[in-house]
Formats: C-alpha cells, structure tokens, sequence
C-alpha cells in the first residue's frame, strides 16, 4: 500500500509550466519542476523533478535534465545589469543532478552549449561560457565565465577553469586540475601548474584519426613543449614542417589566438 501511494504521488502534476513557454512534442516536465516564460524546449526533452528554468533559455532536441538542475540563472557577475541574454543548450544533452548553467551577459549575449555532451552532477558553467559538442565534464568540473570549449573535450571530475580560458578539441585533462592557461587541442593535461602530458593518443584512435595525424601531433608538440625552444621558434618549425597539414595548421591556429598563454611544458617532478 505505500508503495502505490508513493507512485501516486511521482505521478501528480505539480510542476508549474509558464502558458508562454514553447514545449515541442512529447517533452515531459516532471513534478515540482519550473519553466518559466521566454523558454524554448525541442522534441523528446525529459525534465525530471525539481529543475527551473529560467526565461531565456533555448533547449534542443532529446535532451535529459536531472533533478536539482537550474538552467539559464542571471550571471553570478556583478557587472550583470538586466540585460537580455539567452542560454542556448542543443541537442541531446545529458545533464545531471545539479547543475547549472547560466546564461550571457552583454559581453556575448549568450552562454552556448553544443550538442551531445554529458555534463555530470555539479557541474558549472558560467555566463558567456561556449562548449563545443561531444564533451565530457565530469563531476564538479567548473567553468567560469567566457571559456571557450572545443569539440570531444573530456575535463576530469574538479576540474577548475579560470575565466577567459580556451581549451582545443580532443584534450583531456586529470581530476582535480586547475586551468589558469590555454590548453592547445589534442593533448593531456595535468599537474599544477597545469602543464602538457603528452598526446590524446587514445581518444584519437577512438574517433579514427590515423597513425600518420597522431605522429605528426606528436612530432609538433615536441617543438612546443619537449625541446626548449621559444614559441616563436616552435611555431617557425610547425610552419615549416607541418603547416600544409590540417592539425599543423589547427594547432597554428590556436596559438595564434591565445588570450592567457599556453600551458606549460612536460617537467620531471622532484621528489
């Protein structure tokens, strides 16, 4: 008899749906949930119990938000004046318990997640943060505002992003890391200082690149972090060596555009 009150009670409906927010079809909004005005929902999204969502938000297809989640919450900035911003998350995302998202300020307008992504219990991103798609931000991994995520980014569980940080596609980085500089793609992450630990050898096998790329990714990051040389000078040989290629020319590229410096370069610890 309890246990068929209890699955009475799960199955009330007790969740409070704005008349304005959009819900495409078969979207279900579990009890005790909010979904306030100015909200967009896609197809087959499941919002389970105890989620609010805030105006501005703009969510995709099949996606899956957990219990205790808050999506599109005013900037925890204090520059943050009202404006109007959006938080727009695409399609098949997993979100766990916990998290939250929040949305833009009139820096970018927008804080951006891409599609099929897992972003695990307490996760955190901030306002005008962009994640690209196919990540992984294990529990407690933290984003501040306005960092920059490539595609198939794995951030290990308290993982701490410092804002203004730009982490390439296909990097991985330990537990409990702090990232206080830019991390190029394709790489590991490690230590503190955060500092370079070789190639995502694995993770690109996994999504078909070739021997030759993964030598070559190889063969480029040992001019950037194993020899000594200058940046200048390591990109002088990239160039000359590997710019015709696409990761020559995808790891040029990110350095050419780094706001807060690279990461360091691989150092024997000490004991």
């Amino acid at each position: 008899m309890a246990n068929h009150k209890y699955y009475n009670y799960l199955n009330m409906q007790l969740n409070d749906i704005h008349p304005n927010a959009q819900l495409g079809n078969n979207v279900t909004v579990g009890n005790f949930s909010t979904v306030c005005d100015d909200v967009i929902i896609g197809d087959n999204t499941v919002i389970e119990p105890n989620v609010i969502i805030y105006p501005g938000a703009r969510i995709g297809k099949n996606c899956h938000i957990f219990p205790g989640s808050v999506i599109s919450a005013v900037p925890q900035d204090l520059k943050f004046a009202g404006e109007y911003t959006t938080c727009e998350i695409g399609d098949n995302n997993v979100i766990r318990e916990c998290c939250t998202v929040n949305r833009g300020t009139s820096a970018s307008g927008r804080t951006v997640i891409g599609s099929n992504n897992l972003l695990m219990a307490y996760v955190h991103v901030a306002h005008d943060c962009v994640v690209g798609s196919n990540c992984i931000l294990a529990n407690n991994a933290t984003l501040a505002g306005h960092i920059v995520l490539g595609d198939y980014v794995i951030l290990g569980g308290k993982t701490a992003c410092l804002q203004f940080i730009h982490i390439g596609s296909h990097v991985i980085t330990a537990g409990g890391s702090l990232v206080d500089k830019d991390i190029p793609p394709f790489v590991k992450a490690a230590r503190y200082p955060i500092s370079y630990a070789g190639v995502n050898s694995l993770g690109l096998q996994r999504r078909g690149f070739s021997r030759e790329t993964i030598n070559n990714i190889t063969d480029i990051y040992r001019y950037v972090f194993q020899k000594g040389y200058t940046i200048s000078h390591a990109v002088e040989e990239i160039k000359e060596r590997y710019g015709h290629t696409d990761e020559g020319k995808q790891v040029l590229s990110f350095i050419g555009s780094a706001n807060t410096g690279l990461m360091k370069g691989y150092t024997f610890m000490k004991r």
